[in-house]
């Protein structure tokens, strides 16, 4: 663990939480910050690799180390949060409409936050790395705080929190970009973050063999996209995941990623991509936000209500098929799985002024742009209209069905259908909306939190599977809570979940491990996720 400290030397591999912790990493060294409340030690924005502006824009990242000019007996400050990377809001979620938002951020923003126990249990310790949600356009790595896993885990976890390119700069697709460029480059910096952590996680006393990643949203996406990233690797940079309510929205094709491509250029006022590395931050930071309310006003609509347009796409090399397919034929990196979902994840991604099946159908037929009328069909009879209370709720129901809920299905089955270590729960406490686990996990205000024994027990289960691949296996707390079994165990109830409810807390039959996601995953060609 090599830290370094101005008042008090490491022993034993405790450092007290009175220190000025300084940490070398051979290239750099980095001064970080004690917080007594939470017992932890952070180190804020942490470059893992260059800067991608300019002509790197739309290029593979490059790991910092081989491409700095850190003076490597100077100190550098962490103690304070790092820039975020730029944000944009698609123009459904967007509050005022009567004027286009330029929202924060930098563009220079490939950083991550490291939070260290004061105490930690021993010298190699477990470490849970954050991919934080927000649609692929939004959010940073002070989204998803792990103060209140740290503390929890009496010692035993460090916690890393991650940033990477967002909207048109990490997930920019059009032929030009592939031909010049690479798609998904938001997903490689994921990645090479992870190698980073490989490389030095063990300077701040943790243990490289024993990461487990973690995601909600866009988040859980992620953490599905680097299971499949390259078909599946054999020795990946993290040895378990944990997939929050896995955001999967449509691999849009071809062709609407060259109007997606198109629609930059011209609200850049450019014409091809040389023109957009050459402009500046600020113009390419406005332009995405207007091609994003230009997409949505076009006729027809370039993508609909929920979709947050950019996004990962399956570019034949980093991505090579769509999610359900990879998984479908085993080309996905095997590691054990935590799972889990809300209760309505489509309600936040609904339009709440349609009220008929005919409205209903025009806003589907710009999520599904490819499907027929047998589609429609046959999708309404799977989701009858008679099942639900209104139109709102049959569409969010299809909506959270097909983005987030299937998804955990076809991932958990996957898993375990190779004999892995496959957990699933379903969140129907707190909202019970899209997000509804994050301040149980996450939040260190208990008053915040309308059940704070629930949240003890969340937190023991998630810590318990990071260090053990087994929520059963070790508590960090009193909070009581049953056995949760593994999902299509053999021998024993078929597609099993931990039902999380205020009345009871218990293992059921899998809801979603039947005729709606079937439907979805053989329509893959429609839906594209």
């Amino acid at each position: 663990m090599k830290l370094i400290f101005t008042v008090a030397c490491l022993a034993a591999g405790i450092y007290a939480q009175t220190s000025d912790p300084i940490v070398d990493l051979g290239y750099a060294q980095y001064r970080g910050t004690p917080n007594d409340t939470f017992g932890v030690t952070s180190f804020f924005g942490i470059r893992y690799a260059v800067s991608p502006t300019g002509a790197r824009r739309w290029q593979p990242p490059q790991p910092i180390e081989y491409n700095n000019e850190y003076n490597t007996s100077a100190v550098i400050d962490a103690t304070q949060q790092g820039p975020i990377c730029i944000q944009s809001t698609p123009y459904w979620n967007i509050t005022n409409t009567s004027s286009t938002p330029v929202q924060p951020g930098d563009e220079d923003c490939l950083l991550l936050d490291i939070q260290v126990p004061a105490n930690p249990a021993n010298d190699n310790l477990d470490v849970m790395v954050q991919i934080h949600g927000g649609g692929y356009v939004g959010g940073n790595a002070e989204s998803y705080p792990g103060y209140a896993l740290v503390n929890q885990s009496a010692g035993n976890i460090i916690y890393v929190s991650i940033q990477y390119r967002l909207g048109a700069l990490g997930f920019l697709a059009g032929s030009e970009i592939r031909d010049n460029g690479v798609a998904n480059a938001g997903l490689l910096d994921q990645r090479t973050a992870l190698h980073w952590v490989q490389r030095h996680i063990h300077s701040f006393g943790g243990d490289p063999s024993k990461v487990t990643i973690m995601g909600g949203s866009a988040g859980g996406g992620a953490v599905l996209n680097q299971m499949i990233l390259y078909g599946g690797v054999e020795d990946p940079p993290f040895r378990a995941v944990i997939s929050e309510r896995p955001w999967v929205q449509t691999y849009h094709n071809n062709s609407v990623l060259d109007m997606q491509f198109q629609e930059l250029l011209a609200a850049t006022s450019c014409a091809d991509l040389a023109c957009l590395r050459s402009i500046s931050t600020d113009a390419l930071n406005v332009g995405q936000q207007v091609a994003l309310v230009n997409g949505y006003l076009n006729h027809p609509r370039l993508y609909g209500f929920g979709d947050y347009w950019y996004g990962p796409t399956v570019d034949g090399t980093h991505i090579r098929d769509f999610p359900s397919r990879e998984l479908e034929n085993g080309h996905f990196t095997k590691v054990p799985l935590l799972v889990d979902t809300e209760g309505y994840e489509g309600f936040l991604f609904s339009n709440q002024s349609q009220r008929t099946m005919a409205d209903e159908t025009t806003d589907l037929q710009i999520i599904f742009p490819y499907a027929k009328n047998s589609f429609f069909t046959r999708l309404y009879e799977v989701y009858p209209a008679t099942a639900f209370n209104s139109t709102l709720f049959q569409r969010q129901s299809i909506y959270g069905d097909y983005i987030i809920n299937c998804p955990t299905y076809y991932m958990a089955s996957a898993v375990s259908d190779y004999g892995l270590p496959s957990y699933k729960l379903v969140f129907n406490a707190g909202t019970e909306l899209h997000g509804a686990t994050r301040p149980f996990l996450h939040n260190t205000n208990s008053s915040t939190i309308n059940n704070a024994t629930l949240a003890l027990a969340m937190k023991d289960w998630y810590l318990s599977f990071a260090l053990h691949q087994d929520p059963n296996a070790q508590s960090f707390s009193n909070a009581s809570k049953p056995y949760w079994p593994q999902y299509n165990l053999p021998g024993s109830m078929n597609f099993t979940v931990m039902d999380v409810n205020y009345t009871m807390v218990g293992a059921v039959q899998d809801f979603w491990a039947s005729g709606g996601c079937d439907f979805f995953r053989s329509h893959s060609s429609v839906v594209r996720n």
